[in-house]
């Protein structure tokens, strides 16, 4: 299945989905990317410079690791993750960004801006800034840049500035409303370094192909780890660049099972949760530049939203995978706070692997569901990015005192500073 094959003659679209939403200012922006990016796509030699570059800077490809001891504690499937946790800067976000710095250079522009929520798409933006040169500009809601300081040290380390954005629910979603208005000002020494595979087309598709790596390594890997194809596949899903990068090595195999997992934080009811498709609180709206499913109110308003991982916080969805969902070849599944801090105490304790927040929803649910499966069924679970910057939540998480206070005294500190 090629999902990028608009032959239809409604380029950016995915049934319904997707499409170009912006001022008329960006138009010349755009078009010159979308040029830019399907001539690179076209020309053998662009992937083959990206592909060496992953390898020699990013440490790729990123191995499968098969989770014997937690297999065994579960008595069901055989569980394997794909180790995106072990790429430079720690997450699979590198691609994405160093696959964007590449046309970057190709467009001769010298500065480039992203959001970011988590921090990690922020962090392999400040790496990829200072490996090639670019002056650099991070945006990021201030309640994820207190919860997330240790990802915002290294980008400012790194000659990145970042800047906590106060308007509105001051997460992910206010960042990328700042980034546009950023660029509409900038455009034409600046590049949107959009970190997910949402946005306005080409983005979707653009960040799907750089991600695409996970899953074409992945497949081969499996292969020769396993002897078979997985069962299920899992990965989190906040706007949705992991899953769609793990997905597409799979997406012709009718027999291996795509779930997405999304935050369903404090529980079904809006405001309590980022889950779009799983608990079917969302509805189709246009909003950040694309057609697609968000949180929002019967006025279009967005909803607030919550997730104990600032990566997964985010009112809308990719739109390939929303098409995907319709078409019945993705499942999404809602995982709670509570479960995903049951799955890093499982996944420590048996295996000595840390996930980040976000990951650990893929993780919960595939431990929720190899435990009901034979010992003959595979499973694999894209572990996206590790859990170093998620101390303080995470010791938060789990009922840390001396860790509380720690963190609520650096927390104080950071405020006072402004």
């Amino acid at each position: 299945m090629d999902l990028f094959d608009f032959k239809d003659g409604r380029e950016g679209y995915y049934g319904e989905y997707g499409g170009t939403f912006l001022p008329e200012i960006l138009h010349s922006t755009i078009e010159e990317l979308k040029a830019e990016f399907r001539k690179a796509k076209e020309d053998p030699a662009f992937w083959q410079e990206f592909m060496q570059l992953m390898q020699s800077y990013s440490g790729r490809p990123t191995p499968v690791t098969h989770l014997e001891n937690l297999s065994k504690k579960l008595g069901g499937a055989q569980i394997y993750v794909k180790r995106e946790d072990l790429n430079h800067t720690g997450s699979h976000k590198i691609n994405n960004v160093m696959g964007q710095g590449l046309l970057v250079k190709r467009m001769g522009k010298t500065r480039v801006i992203a959001e970011t929520g988590a921090g990690q798409h922020g962090y392999a933006t400040a790496t990829m800034a200072a490996r090639f040169g670019f002056e650099s500009r991070i945006y990021m809601g201030a309640i994820d840049v207190a919860r997330q300081r240790p990802n915002v040290f290294w980008m400012e380390n790194m000659g990145s500035e970042v800047i906590a954005v106060t308007d509105g629910q001051q997460t992910l979603k206010d960042a990328i409303n700042e980034c546009l208005r950023d660029w509409v000002t900038n455009m034409d020494d600046t590049h949107y370094v959009l970190g997910t595979a949402c946005g306005p087309h080409p983005f979707p598709e653009m960040v799907s192909w750089f991600q695409s790596i996970i899953g074409r390594e992945a497949r081969e890997q499996m292969l020769s780890s396993a002897g078979k194809l997985p069962d299920r596949i899992y990965a989190c899903v906040g706007g949705g660049s992991n899953a769609i990068g793990l997905f597409q090595g799979f997406m012709d195999d009718k027999d291996v099972q795509l779930v997405g997992c999304e935050a369903g934080g404090f529980g079904p009811g809006k405001g309590n949760h980022a889950s779009r498709l799983a608990y079917k609180d969302a509805s189709v709206g246009v909003a950040q530049g694309m057609k697609t499913y968000f949180l929002q109110n019967d006025d279009g308003n967005m909803l607030e939203t919550h997730s104990v991982a600032a990566g997964l916080d985010y009112i809308g969805v990719n739109p390939v995978l929303v098409h995907l969902w319709e078409e019945d070849r993705v499942r999404f599944e809602a995982v709670t706070d509570t479960q995903v801090t049951e799955a890093l105490k499982v996944t420590m304790r048996s295996e000595g692997l840390i996930p980040a927040l976000e990951t650990a929803h893929a993780f919960a649910q595939a431990i929720l569901e190899a435990e009901q499966m034979s010992k003959d069924d595979v499973v694999l679970i894209n572990m996206s990015g590790r859990g170093d910057k998620d101390i303080f939540t995470i010791a938060d998480a789990l009922g840390d005192d001396h860790w509380k206070k720690f963190i609520k005294q650096k927390a104080d500190a950071y405020s006072s500073e402004g």
